[in-house]
């Protein structure tokens, strides 16, 4: 299964080709590297040239924009009345990853359709795409990432989007010890949101590989669901990782004690010069 985030209206994949892909974000467009677009550049079309900044890799390792425009610092995109800054990172990232509006879209119908108060963990919550979109829906939020800087622009997207007065708890701390800390303390959760890292390591040095720590950190997850749990969602962008994977685990996970539907496939974008998609990264989803 396919899920293709096609609604978007403030950003758009123009083209693809020879490793790169070419985006409008806003009125902004950029180049940026894609390990999945192993296909020839068929026409290098005028847009191409117009392009604000381009991102190349270095030989060595990481790599650097090459600004051919003046853009601002940051800017902001909307999808739906979500509202979000981007801003080009040393990492080649911008602050959001557009595919993800597949999943914003279903959490949102989730929360909103569920008829009763929602409590939300965004884990391991970048710049809180899912956690604007949840509160949003109405749902209260705990957003937990490790990287200061991520928080903050998390905080700053939800006040963008003008849901500054949300119940949303951001916390900045290692996701694994949070997940310790709140089955300790007995609080539970309607839904779980995680977007696990390939490899990270801990505050205390403590390392994370997705293949040997996932099923694990899942197990520990079901300690602090619901007793009426909603959802949870397992975004990936490990290479090498099938759908299947994370359906499995969630089958033997949560899916074993409460029941349930199961579903996964991958997250795309439609290219708008070919009308193929673009595979970004993968999904498991557990409803009730």
């Amino acid at each position: 299964m396919m899920y293709v985030a096609h609604d978007w209206k403030d950003y758009k994949l123009l083209d693809t080709g020879d490793g790169d892909k070419l985006e409008q974000w806003g009125d902004v467009l950029l180049r940026r590297p894609d390990p999945q677009i192993i296909w020839p550049l068929k026409n290098e079309t005028e847009q191409w040239k117009k392009v604000h900044g381009h991102y190349t890799r270095s030989s060595a390792g990481g790599g650097q924009w090459d600004m051919k425009k003046p853009i601002p610092e940051r800017w902001t995109v909307s999808y739906d009345k979500l509202k979000f800054h981007i801003k080009p990172t040393n990492f080649k990232h911008t602050g959001l990853f557009p595919e993800q509006a597949v999943n914003w879209r279903w959490m949102m119908d989730k929360i909103s359709g569920a008829g009763r108060p929602i409590k939300v963990l965004n884990l391991f919550a970048y710049t809180g795409g899912a956690t604007v979109a949840s509160a949003y829906a109405g749902a209260d939020v705990v957003h937990v990432d490790a990287a200061k800087g991520m928080v903050q622009w998390a905080k700053e997207n939800l006040q963008l989007s003008g849901l500054q007065d949300r119940p949303v708890r951001f916390i900045t701390d290692d996701v694994f010890k949070f997940v310790q800390r709140e089955q300790r303390r007995g609080n539970k959760y309607d839904a779980i949101i995680m977007d696990p890292p390939s490899y990270g390591r801990g505050p205390g040095g403590e390392m994370w590989k997705l293949e040997t720590s996932l099923y694990p950190f899942l197990e520990s997850c079901m300690e602090i669901m619901s007793d009426n749990p909603l959802f949870m969602l397992i975004n990936s962008y490990t290479t090498g990782i099938s759908p299947t994977v994370l359906s499995n685990m969630l089958t033997m996970t949560v899916s074993q004690k409460y029941g349930g539907k199961i579903s996964s496939g991958e997250i795309g974008l439609p290219i708008a010069a070919s009308g193929l998609t673009l595979p970004c990264g993968i999904l498991g989803r557990w409803e009730a």
